[in-house]
């Protein structure tokens, strides 16, 4: 019935970008990954087995960039396709180097010392695959054999230096260094070695590149400094070695983020504090506006939100959208952080977002956290302001809706005992579970005053528009009728007994429950025109003996008495509705308007026989 839903996720820059231009970016942002399937290929040939090297090969199956997504981080699948390994034709060379046959690379030094720096289709030579697979002692051999090759770059402009470092090969890097390595070429990308040598962390390495010179505050393309890659993969030595060589703390990326918000998002609460230490603000914000605090709260690391609120962050600093720490936490299921900022959040900063968490919690059938967010006090009858109404076509505005929407009876019936009111929204919430046939939920909200006479604006009807959209069910009818719903007004036509013009065709099911401010308004619909549908057929005559049961003295119409007449076993409905009625039927009507609909449930509590109740309860026929 609502078509959209409020956007809380972040957006995705990629979102815009054709298949072209995301083949693009995964051309642009495979470094090291395309060879790591042609190790796997040439590990599974049939051969002897390799030199132990110096440097443990690190796994070569491990994607690049496992992030939590938002603003600044692609999906996970869309990682997965820019960061996929992209195979490479094996060659003897590459056999060589990869097996560290130092005897065999001799010899292609000394006969054919040419095809050392002859490039593959990627811009490789024999150098950059020796420093991609930590073969130290050929890249000794090559340096040896052509020392200007040292700063030699791939069609990505990646070093030698570059690679050793990606791979973590500590060694490899030492002795490039030494022999004239430059430590501050970056890729097309612009990393740097040391950028790299950050995104997989390797403390060795790292020293090494400041030892040599490596500048601290290069920035990637996307704006990222070696410390955005250090504090995001949480390696406080790493970043306090980087903050020791003069790492600026407010480097902002291109979505305006700062070392901090990258450890804060990936839950790395001792590098946070670090930063803290050394000056970092706990409240500077994104792009978005994020906040440290609200991308915590978000991802769920609970250790990062107990820091940063300790360290005085702010819980009610709003996202550009408007939104909290509390809502994303209620949104994400996060109960324990939910608890640490129910007693900082502002109830007039939540009356200013225009949504309570109390519609979230709702919305995604976060049971417990409802339940807490009510023991706290929130506002249980809180509505959307307009803008987030809008977002639904039904324009809902309580939490209760949601619950009703969602089928969650007892979330509902949570929010009834806490003094949810079930008719403040423009669609009574009754009329959902009428049209759905939830039985169970309409009879909850029938206890708590839902409104069963309420009319539905979109589809204006002569009648109750519960009972227009309860026709299907008997047992729903019922239950209306017994609590109130006003039968009578079935039995009103403008038309009486005279001939009846065509029936309009009626709105889709789809678009009863919708607001469509650009629609015609539509006809007020009686109900012989309703009833008269092809779908009711079948039933038409069970739904009018029903209602008759509800009401006295009526006049059956032109066209109800039509229905009636098609079908000879429906001839005692048509009648029942000739006077005279029953004096018992007649009382029990009596007693009931005077009653009122309101306390038609407390028909119970009346000093009369129980024979009695049951009879004005309709319990038992007349």
């Amino acid at each position: 019935m609502a078509a959209s839903e409020v956007n809380l996720e972040d957006f995705s820059v990629y979102a815009h970008l054709t298949d072209e231009e995301l083949l693009q970016i995964a051309v642009e942002r495979s470094l090291s990954d395309k060879h790591h399937q042609a190790d796997t290929d040439q590990r599974s040939a049939p051969r002897g087995p390799p030199p132990e090297p110096r440097n443990p090969e690190p796994p070569t199956d491990l994607p690049r960039r496992e992030q939590v997504q938002n603003c600044a981080n692609p999906p996970t699948a869309l990682t997965n396709f820019l960061y996929r390994p992209l195979n490479r034709e094996s060659s003897p060379l590459l056999k060589v180097i990869m097996d560290g046959d130092t005897e065999a690379l001799m010899d292609l030094v000394r006969q054919r010392p040419s095809s050392l720096t002859e490039p593959c289709d990627q811009g490789w030579v024999a150098l950059h695959e020796a420093a991609f697979y930590g073969q130290l002692q050929c890249v000794r051999i090559l340096l040896r054999a052509d020392p200007s090759s040292v700063n030699i770059c791939t069609l990505k402009n990646e070093t030698a230096l570059l690679l050793a470092a990606v791979r973590g090969n500590a060694s490899c890097v030492e002795f490039l260094l030494k022999h004239g390595a430059n430590v501050n070429t970056a890729n097309k990308l612009r990393e740097t070695p040391l950028f790299v040598a950050c995104e997989n962390p390797n403390e060795e390495v790292v020293e090494l590149l400041l030892r040599y010179g490596a500048q601290v505050n290069l920035s990637s393309s996307q704006g990222e400094s070696p410390l955005h890659e250090a504090c995001r993969l949480g390696g406080p030595m790493i970043c306090r070695r980087l903050l020791d060589a003069g790492a600026n703390l407010k480097a902002r990326n291109v979505y305006q983020i700062q070392p901090l918000f990258s450890a804060a998002q990936n839950g790395n609460a001792e590098t946070l504090q670090l930063l803290v230490q050394r000056g970092a603000d706990v409240n500077e914000q994104a792009g978005d506006g994020a906040s440290p605090l609200y991308e915590a709260c978000k991802n769920g690391h609970f250790s990062v939100v107990q820091a940063l609120l300790t360290l005085k962050a702010d819980a009610n600093r709003a996202t550009n959208s408007g939104l909290l720490p509390l809502h994303v936490a209620v949104r994400n299921n996060h109960k324990r952080i939910v608890s640490l900022l129910i007693p900082l959040t502002s109830r007039v900063r939540i009356r200013t977002c225009g949504i309570s968490p109390l519609h979230i919690a709702a919305d995604r059938n976060r049971d417990e956290i409802l339940e807490l967010l009510i023991e706290s006090g929130f506002d249980v009858n809180a509505e959307l302001s307009e803008e987030h109404s809008r977002m639904y076509e039904d324009r809902r505005s309580t939490a209760l809706y949601f619950s009703v929407s969602n089928g969650n009876l007892e979330a509902a019936e949570t929010l009834l005992e806490a003094g949810a009111n079930p008719n403040l929204d423009i669609f009574n919430p009754l009329l959902i579970a009428v049209r759905l046939g939830w039985i169970d939920m309409a009879e909850l909200l029938v206890r708590y005053g839902a409104d069963v006479n309420a009319q539905m604006s979109t589809q204006p009807s002569s009648f109750p528009s519960a009972i227009l959209l309860g026709m299907e069910s008997l047992p729903i009818l019922k239950l209306l009728l017994d609590n109130g719903c006003n039968a009578r007004r079935c039995f009103r036509c403008e038309y009486g007994l005279q001939p009846h013009p065509a029936v309009a065709p009626s709105r889709r099911p789809i678009e009863e429950l919708q607001v469509n401010q650009h629609s015609q308004p539509q006809r007020c619909i009686q109900y012989c025109e309703a009833i008269s549908s092809s779908c009711f057929c079948q039933i038409s005559g069970p739904i009018i003996s029903m209602l008759l049961d509800y009401v006295g003295h009526v006049r059956l119409c032109s066209r109800l008495l039509e229905i009636l007449e098609n079908r000879s076993d429906w001839v005692s409905i048509k009648l029942k509705a000739a006077p005279p009625h029953p004096l018992m039927q007649l009382c029990r009507l009596k007693i009931r308007f005077l009653l009122g609909v309101q306390r038609l449930k407390l028909i119970h509590t009346l000093p009369l026989p129980v024979r009695l109740i049951r009879f004005l309860r309709y319990d038992v026929c007349c």
